[in-house]
């Protein structure tokens, strides 16, 4: 699609929040542009990254939900930790735990690098049981209540945020 073709797209709902998520939209180079002409538009624009590309590029009246990799991902290798530099209070910062091991090194993260005095949010998501080929191949579910009850016993600052579309929609659905 042409940036023309996904701009009209979107105005052809009524909703004034967009997010641009997929896999890591930041690896498409007409992505700066896109989050700009959206903005431009008066959309509240959402961007959904992994933290492996320079952020740097994103419009400045955008969202940026930084979702760092954990251990558990296989892909937290990947992280450009440069990024956290980048960041506002408008920003976002987003874990996926697959297990305790994630959990205290997701904690260890956000003390280190301050990331609740750098964002605005910081969020703690429980993994869905996936089957072997997907994302994170053949990890376990994390119960939301075992993570919600981790969060409240430790106090932390951050925000437990279930993954909504997964209960909305079947966990491996795409598109949505």
């Amino acid at each position: 699609m042409t940036l023309d073709d996904i701009v009209a797209s979107v105005q052809k709902h009524p909703s004034r929040l967009v997010e641009i998520t997929g896999g890591e939209p930041l690896l498409q180079p007409a992505a700066p542009a896109l989050i700009t002409r959206l903005c431009d538009l008066g959309y509240e624009t959402l961007i959904e990254t992994s933290g492996a590309c320079d952020i740097s590029d994103c419009d400045p009246r955008s969202v940026r939900i930084m979702d760092i990799k954990t251990p558990g991902s296989g892909e937290s290798e990947r992280m450009d930790w440069s990024n956290i530099a980048r960041l506002t209070t408008r920003d976002e910062v987003k874990f996926v735990l697959c297990d305790r091991e994630d959990y205290e090194w997701a904690r260890s993260k956000v003390r280190e690098h301050n990331l609740d005095e750098r964002a605005g949010a910081v969020l703690f998501s429980p993994v869905f049981e996936q089957a072997p080929g997907l994302e994170i191949a053949g990890a376990r579910e994390l119960p939301l209540a075992t993570l919600a009850a981790w969060i409240l016993e430790d106090g932390d600052p951050v925000t437990l945020q279930p993954q909504l579309h997964k209960f909305i929609w079947s966990p491996t659905m795409r598109g949505v």
